[in-house]
Formats: structure tokens, C-alpha cells, sequence
């Protein structure tokens, strides 16, 4: 069962992907240019590089459509800030405005697409019937 929470704006703008997450408590999500849900995450890691020892990415999680509710796979960008801390280098990428974040989605989507041919989705295989 979902439950309603007011946006409460004093937490942040709203219109960074960090701000978002903390004025609704909750990810952001994105419908993708693929037709798919995406919710995301924001994640940090180590580099293994000295002069830059951290990095924050997003993990895109793509909600399946069919079936019961449930994550159906994932996209994730490369690291997109560095910092001397997981927690500055993800609060660097949480000041990343919304439209920023969705164009990284998209890019992601493009890239996968040319990767890998696009799955027969079920409605086109009914046609042939």
C-alpha cells in the first residue's frame, strides 16, 4: 500500500535529482523513451585512483511492466563526479538538475539500444498470429 507524504520544500530544490529525493522522500522516476519505468539511485564508490579515491553514478532501475511489481534490470552511468568521500562525491551529483539526469537516461537507453537488438516485445508477436 502506497502512502502520501506532503513535499516538504524546505529539505531542498526540488528541481535537482538530490533535492527531489530529499522534498519527497522518495527516488525520482522517469518514464524512458524506450516506454519503460525507471527509478534512480544515486551511488557511490571507490576508484581505486589516488588524486580522486571516490566517484558517484546513477543506477537506473527499470520496473517491469508485465507480471507482478518488481525491478526487471538496471542501467548505470559511469562515475559522474569525484570527490575525497562517497558522501561528497554523491552530494556533488545530487545538485544535478532533473533534466540532466533524464538526458543521462536517455543517453544510456541509446547506447544499450545500439548494443544490443531490441527484444520481439509480446504485442508484435500477436500480429503475426
Amino acid at each position: 500500500m502506497a502512502l502520501f507524504l506532503q513535499p516538504d520544500h524546505s529539505k531542498g530544490d526540488a528541481n535537482t535529482i538530490g533535492g527531489y529525493m530529499a522534498v519527497h522522500g522518495r527516488p525520482a522516476a522517469f518514464e524512458g523513451s524506450d516506454g519503460m519505468s525507471y527509478s534512480v539511485a544515486i551511488e557511490g564508490q571507490a576508484t581505486g585512483e589516488a588524486n580522486r579515491p571516490w566517484g558517484a553514478y546513477f543506477l537506473f532501475m527499470r520496473w517491469r511492466r508485465i507480471g507482478p511489481q518488481g525491478v526487471e534490470g538496471h542501467l548505470e552511468s559511469d562515475f559522474l563526479t569525484f570527490a575525497d568521500s562517497a558522501a561528497e562525491a554523491k552530494q556533488a551529483l545530487g545538485s544535478l538538475p532533473l533534466t540532466a539526469v533524464r538526458a543521462e537516461l536517455e543517453r544510456l537507453i541509446a547506447q544499450r539500444a545500439a548494443a544490443e537488438p531490441p527484444a520481439r516485445k509480446w504485442w508484435d508477436a500477436m500480429r503475426d498470429e
